[in-house]
């Protein structure tokens, strides 16, 4: 985009982050419930936190963690079953706010999601004010907190929403993009998990800073396709354009573990959060999936992957559930320790208007 003196101007993107989503809506509509550390999931010895109160994350307790470890650190933990269908519904309340402001709305999942407000339908110039006036109307309609990140690209806008966490916001402008990324550790880097941050680490690289002092051709030799990637954001550059309504091929998540895994329920238990996560991303953006597959990295780093394909699309979590737990439960015992698991869905389509699946979670 330029202005009239042919000068690129930046984009103005806005990343609108929940607070304790799941859990903020159950304190919402139980008031025994506030002010209590809380989390959402199941008590039992395979449950997994699907999200934790503020009051609870003071113990150390976080989403993806079991349960049995989240009771030990907190134990006075309530458990509180989770409500997807309240969760996508008042989902629904937020993203009708976004489009009050601009068509431009890029989901990631139920909680989050990014805005283009560059072209808005206010004709506000300011993006920091459009932030503010979002997460008002979201207090004023939900009754819930929202963060905000503003800045000119998706990357540093993510990044920008966790600085004033909870309900706060905060911009990385131009001027400070460049700068704000050479400070920054890489293992807080969106987008670098922990076993990319242990390769780096090794590679010498900490900072921002150190990650900028390598050539495109080393992140090409050592991260592959996610090295111009790596090599944009060290300089304060992601030209990832925010695409509303659009319908990916596949949608995964997967996870490197500290400690290979050699027994079925340890590994069950670690895939629940994925899961969680390829579902809530299909159900922010009204997407169905035929296909399922698993991944499975050994701790000699060969790899496998299992699939199967459904004659209709998946209906609901529960469903995802039982296949991949199909899908997982062959390959046990296995032959090495299982560093890494990831699940990903194919086949996906748009869910015809007036469709809704029935949405439950097993825990």
């Amino acid at each position: 985009m330029t202005n009239d003196e042919g000068l690129e101007r930046p984009r103005k993107i806005i990343h609108i982050d929940m607070d304790a989503y799941y859990a903020s809506v159950e304190q919402r509509d139980n008031p025994e419930l506030r002010g209590k550390p809380i989390a959402v999931g199941g008590s039992a010895a395979r449950g997994v936190v699907a999200a934790a109160s503020y009051e609870a994350r003071k113990f150390g307790v976080h989403s993806a963690m079991p349960s049995v470890t989240a009771k030990r650190k907190c134990p006075d933990l309530i458990f509180v079953p989770p409500r997807f269908d309240i969760y996508k519904a008042v989902s629904q309340q937020i993203r009708e706010i976004f489009a009050e402001y601009t068509p431009m709305i890029e989901p990631l999942s139920l909680d989050e999601a990014y805005l283009d407000v560059t072209h808005n339908l206010k004709g506000m110039e300011i993006a920091t004010e459009i932030a503010l006036e979002i997460r008002a109307r979201i207090k004023a309609i939900t009754g819930l907190n929202a963060s905000a990140g503003i800045s000119y690209n998706k990357f540093l806008a993510k990044m920008a929403s966790d600085l004033n966490k909870p309900n706060g916001q905060a911009v990385i402008t131009p001027r400070n993009g460049p700068a704000f990324v050479e400070a920054l550790p890489v293992k807080k880097f969106h987008g670098v998990g922990p076993a990319t941050a242990e390769k780096m680490h090794r590679l010498g690289i900490d900072t921002g800073a150190d990650l900028k002092g390598k050539t495109l051709e080393f992140l090409v030799e050592h991260f592959g396709k996610s090295g111009p990637y790596f090599y944009g954001i060290a300089r304060g550059i992601d030209e990832r354009q925010v695409k509303p309504n659009r319908v990916r091929k596949s949608v995964g998540a997967e996870d490197t573990f500290s400690q290979d895994l050699h027994a079925y329920e340890p590994a069950r238990e670690a895939l629940q959060p994925l899961i969680e996560k390829v579902w809530g991303y299909c159900e922010a953006n009204g997407i169905g999936a035929k296909t399922v597959m698993l991944k499975v990295k050994y701790a000699d780093f060969n790899q496998i992957t299992r699939s199967k394909t459904v004659p209709i699309p998946l209906a609901a979590i529960a469903d995802l559930e039982e296949i991949v737990g199909l899908l997982l439960a062959p390959i046990f015992p296995p032959r090495k320790g299982i560093r890494l698991l990831g699940v990903s869905l194919s086949s996906l389509e748009r869910r015809a208007a007036g469709t809704e699946p029935q949405l439950r979670l097993a825990l």
